[in-house]
């Protein structure tokens, strides 16, 4: 690479424009925004230029661009600009304007010519005072501005908010907190904890309590205690995660995912983070709950900032009441991150819709493992409900039997998905009295969601992701396949 990315202060400083077209135009209000002072050359300009100059906020002069523009007894008087940049329609003015700026040793940017250009606008994402410049070094700037518009979802529009904040505590930080390591842990927990998340939401009294709290605690070298993120990874498909689950995941330090949670989704985590595999299947769980619930306790009292990624949504079969009660209870601080549960995700993905005003005014979720309890058979078999189960696959036989026992029509559509929002979703359809015997020949494999109701007879309709379905790769994914293997795992 030969060019090192740098950020100039332009306030108050000439800039030397030649061309008054729409690329120009971008160029301009550009530098304007930095507070550069403005002079342009080009034989006409477009309206909003026009504007600009009629409120003398750039200069002007009409006609085609001349070497004695840049006269040190012309408009721009008393000095060479500081930056040029040529940005006509015509590569012969523009390859003058380039040869001028290099024999007078003045950057240049020359639209559409990386070659003949020693510096690039890039595009910037702004939250003033953070500035995000994205360069591909001329080579692509529609895709400069595609990248800066994908990430600009990601960065939190209050992180100018974070910034400030951070300056107006650096001076406490640094004559209060004399070991380095320590200065460390406070910015990061300032940056990544909860502090900084009350400062993006707008809550910075909070947030200065907790960071003079916070303060203190290392002035009096107390125990340090983490904090715990209940984060639902969705159905499968990583697009589906949230803005925060992403957010958390990037930031937190020790990870517990389950087995639900796919390598792709694996990949987004912070790279340095260390990932716990607590995941559960049929006569195999790696952890016991009650271990687990102790886990995060001890990681949390040791200081870490703990992710519990959790297949779908924590708190739809996922135990996430169970985790957070222990918590409370050992007086560790948590919060719980909503995810597109399995149901909602799996049913959109199969052209299946939960509710429909002519099919199904009310949704019932039951899990598989709920069979063998004491259930309302008859309450389940109502009319105009859909009826999703969980982890129903090993129990499917006994569910359609005690279903169709208690007033189920036979011939009532239903749906097995399998891996469903992945790559490998299958839908698989039958009536509630075949759906079995679909299943056994399909050689399904697990995670799988069952659908019963005759919303499932719309998939033939509305089905749209399995055939053609493309999976895009997100430009946004962290980390190899080994590189995620290669972490550390307790």
């Amino acid at each position: 690479m030969n060019q090192v990315p740098i950020s100039l202060s332009l306030q108050g400083r000439k800039c030397f424009i030649v061309g008054g077209g729409t690329v120009a135009e971008r160029k301009i209000l550009r530098l304007l925004r930095a507070g550069a002072v403005i002079h342009v050359v080009a034989p006409e300009l477009t309206s909003k230029l026009q504007t600009l100059y009629q409120q003398n906020k750039i200069s002007w002069r009409s006609g085609a661009f001349d070497e004695s523009d840049l006269d040190k007894k012309f408009a721009i008087n008393p000095s060479y600009p500081f930056l040029m940049v040529a940005a006509t329609n015509n590569r012969v003015v523009n390859a003058r304007v380039a040869r001028l700026a290099d024999d007078l040793d003045i950057p240049v940017s020359v639209a559409d010519d990386a070659e003949k250009s020693t510096f690039f606008l890039p595009s910037v994402i702004e939250r003033k005072p953070v500035t995000i410049a994205i360069s591909t070094l001329g080579y692509s700037p529609a895709l400069a501005r595609k990248l800066s518009s994908s990430l600009s979802a990601y960065i939190p529009k209050n992180l100018g908010a974070l910034a400030r904040f951070a300056l107006r505590n650096r001076a406490r930080i640094k004559n209060n907190i004399t070991e380095f390591e320590d200065r460390q842990k406070i910015w990061h927990e300032l940056i990544d904890g909860e502090i900084g998340e009350r400062v993006l939401k707008g809550k910075e009294v909070k947030a200065q309590k907790a960071m003079d709290k916070l303060i203190d605690s290392y002035v009096n070298q107390e125990t340090q205690i983490g904090e715990v993120y209940l984060v639902g990874a969705g159905p499968g498909d990583p697009e589906l995660l949230t803005l925060k689950a992403l957010r958390i995941m990037r930031k937190a330090t020790v990870i517990l995912h389950d087995r639900l949670v796919s390598k792709e989704i694996l990949e987004l985590c912070n790279p340095d983070a260390e990932l716990i595999y607590v995941g559960k299947r049929k006569a195999d769980h790696s952890v016991p709950q009650e271990l687990l619930n102790h886990m995060l306790v001890r990681l949390a009292h040791e200081g870490h900032r703990v992710c519990r990624l959790k297949g779908g949504d924590p708190f739809i079969f996922g135990r996430g009441g169970e985790e957070i009660d222990k918590l409370a209870i050992a007086g560790v601080n948590f919060q719980v991150v909503p995810g597109i549960t399995a149901a909602s995700g799996c049913a959109s993905y199969a052209g299946i819709p939960l509710t429909h005003r002519d099919h199904a005014q009310s949704v019932t979720f039951i899990t598989g493992h709920s069979a063998e309890q004491l259930l309302d058979w008859k309450l389940l078999c109502k009319k105009n409900q859909t009826l999703v189960i969980y982890m129903g696959l090993d129990k499917l036989e006994s569910i359609s039997n005690e279903l169709i026992a208690n007033g189920l029509a036979p011939d009532t559509p239903a749906a097995l998905i399998e891996q469903g929002t992945t790559a490998n979703q299958r839908v698989h359809i039958a009536t509630a009295n075949d759906l079995l015997n679909t299943v056994k020949r399909a050689n399904v494999r697990a995670p799988t969601i069952i659908i019963i109701g005759t919303v499932v007879s719309l998939h033939n309709q509305l089905g749209w992701y399995e055939e053609g379905a493309h999976r895009p790769i997100s430009v946004f994914s962290s980390g190899s396949e080994e590189e995620t293997h290669g972490k550390r795992i307790r």
